[in-house]
């Protein structure tokens, strides 16, 4: 990843050969390989640009996109809340740009996979085309469907994460191809949403829901005037996790239903 003085950052693939362009002046790939990361590389025209590995949160941010992206700040909230790691079997529906897929994909390697499936032949495409730049698509099934006729996975997984407009139209189907106990998420942008789907998890057979949002405010990190940045990434969609179950808790009783105490 190129970053200028601005902090402006560029993720390249390094080629022997090619050139990394800009208003700025070209930088030959060659003159960067073989050079340690945190190296400072001037530009043709002079102007210096720091090199250092990029971060998956860097790919997601910078991923060529035809949709809106999951952003990292909820992407790693998901893994964590889905129990995503290696060796892991993810389903995923709504595959979009492949911003989420690649957080997937990265944490179920070496020896686990994720299922992508989507009803848009075009945005497959485009996430698989993002897959393979990253070097991840060797983890990762695309699966070109409607979700309301079933995910064709061969044998159930570990997590589903549905990233619908109307996730309860195929809770159904996430049900039938997810472990008993497993683990439910999805993201949707407005109450109306949440209220439909939560509606839906009551009758699906799930159980231990919870919604959350996730805010993020940076600051700038200057010393001398430490303060927030004037932008921030504030809501971005609210997420719903459940986790399957066989049967839901009984109900406890009201205050009204409860056995009265002895008192003498």
């Amino acid at each position: 990843m190129a970053v200028d003085a601005r902090g402006k950052a560029h993720v390249i693939k390094l080629r022997p050969g090619a050139r990394f362009e800009t208003h700025h002046g070209y930088i030959a790939h060659d003159a960067v390989i073989g050079q340690p990361w945190g190296s400072v590389i001037e530009s043709s025209l002079g102007h210096p640009y720091l090199f250092v590995p990029p971060s998956i949160a860097d790919l997601i941010t910078h991923i060529k996109r035809s949709s809106q992206v999951i952003y990292p700040k909820d992407s790693a909230y998901i893994l964590m809340r889905l129990n995503v790691r290696p060796g892991a079997r993810v389903l995923e529906c709504g595959c979009g740009s492949g911003g989420l897929t690649t957080a997937l994909a990265h944490a179920v390697a070496p020896h686990g996979h994720v299922f992508s499936q989507d009803v848009r032949a075009d945005f497959i495409a485009l996430a698989q085309r993002n897959l393979e730049r990253v070097g991840l698509a060797q983890h990762v099934t695309f699966l070109h469907g409607d979700c309301t006729q079933g995910f064709p996975v061969p044998e159930p997984v570990d997590a589903v994460f549905l990233d619908l407009p109307t996730p309860e139209i195929c809770l159904v189907q996430a049900r039938a191809v997810l472990k008993d106990g497993g683990f439910f998420g999805a993201l949707v942008p407005t109450t109306n949403q949440v209220v439909n789907l939560l509606r839906a998890l009551e009758q699906a057979r799930f159980g231990l829901v919870e919604v959350e949002e996730i805010l993020l405010r940076r600051y700038k990190p200057v010393p001398e005037r430490l303060r927030p940045q004037d932008r921030m990434v504030a809501h971005t969609g609210y997420l719903v996790f459940a986790r399957a179950i066989v049967k839901p808790l009984p109900t406890p009783p009201t205050a009204d239903e409860a056995e009265p105490t002895d008192l003498a």
